[in-house]
């Protein structure tokens, strides 16, 4: 359980967090350019693609018509998809959890082209190519 003296410092932390970052007014989603808009305090406006953040890439227009804005203002959440997005980790450009980003970044990285990459695919097609795999190991 938490004490009176942790809850308050706890308290005293969150706002000083939020004084130093820009909390949401609101928040929609465009269907006209399939962008989700955050309209900060500043006047800034935010826009990503729902395929470019975690937990919403696929997702139903429908889906991403209703969003919450948190109580701090920090957070914005999509009830229909249980998702939530964090405004300061937006603006610094993470746009979902380290695992997440890192996937994607592999993602990325796997799809990479270079000369180097298709010299190496050439040299490993002179040899045979991959090996094939065996029969003890072919899923039924």
């Amino acid at each position: 359980m938490v004490s009176e003296r942790e809850f308050e410092a706890a308290k005293k932390r969150g706002k000083g967090v939020r004084a130093e970052q820009l909390p949401a007014i609101s928040a929609y989603y465009d269907r006209g350019s399939r962008r989700i808009v955050i309209v900060l305090t500043s006047g800034l406006q935010l826009s990503i693609s729902p395929n470019d953040a975690e937990g919403l890439a696929g997702a139903k227009p429908s889906d991403l018509k209703d969003i919450e804005i948190s109580p701090s203002g920090l957070g914005i959440h999509f009830p229909k998809l249980d998702a939530d997005l964090y405004i300061p980790g937006l603006i610094a450009g993470a746009f979902g959890s380290q695992k997440w980003m890192a996937a994607q970044m592999g993602k990325v990285g796997g799809s990479v082209t270079s000369r180097a990459k298709a010299t190496a695919a050439r040299e490993n097609g002179k040899l045979g190519g991959r090996p094939r795999k065996s029969k003890a190991f072919v899923a039924a």
